[in-house]
């Protein structure tokens, strides 16, 4: 399966210039990532042996308005803080189980390979690491709650 890391580099690379379309392959998988139009996120195909996923076509996260970075309270209670992003479209789940304890909650210490939460796409849940170190300061999602990619999970205080 393909580095989430990776891919998600790959479309922020899509929108950040003129691509239209990449397609890498090697002897055990494929992705292949379209540009639809200017104003929809690029749309993802993984393909394995005899398997597909798609991701559905979201709004990209810059084409959101403009407004919604003006306001400054937001910007001071959050300073210094880091987002942990959802790297695809999917469910978010806080835990393992319904009767599991949650991965992360807020105010505990994470490292690079923490799992902090699960994020379900296509019936495959995959598990999504802090990628950095800090403190869980706040918990964005609910779980059970649909998010799309890029949208920020948590933000933590790095350390």
């Amino acid at each position: 399966m393909i580095d989430i890391r990776k891919l998600k580099e790959l479309v922020r690379l899509m929108q950040t210039s003129d691509l239209t379309e990449l397609d890498l392959r090697d002897k055990d998988e494929q992705v292949t990532i379209r540009r639809a139009t200017t104003q929809v996120a690029p749309q993802v195909v993984h393909a394995a042996p005899a398997v597909v996923q798609h991701a559905a076509p979201v709004a990209a996260p810059a084409a959101a308005a403009p407004a919604a970075a003006a306001p400054a309270p937001a910007v001071s209670e959050d300073a210094g803080l880091v987002a942990i992003e959802s790297p695809m479209v999917g469910t978010f789940y806080a835990a393992p189980g319904p009767d599991k304890p949650a991965f992360a909650a807020v105010g505990a210490q994470i490292g690079p390979d923490s799992v902090v939460c699960l994020v379900e796409a296509m019936k495959i849940f995959n598990e999504i690491k802090a990628e950095r170190s800090g403190t869980i300061a706040k918990i964005l999602v609910k779980s059970g709650q649909a998010v799309e990619f890029g949208q920020p999970l948590f933000m933590i205080k790095p350390s």
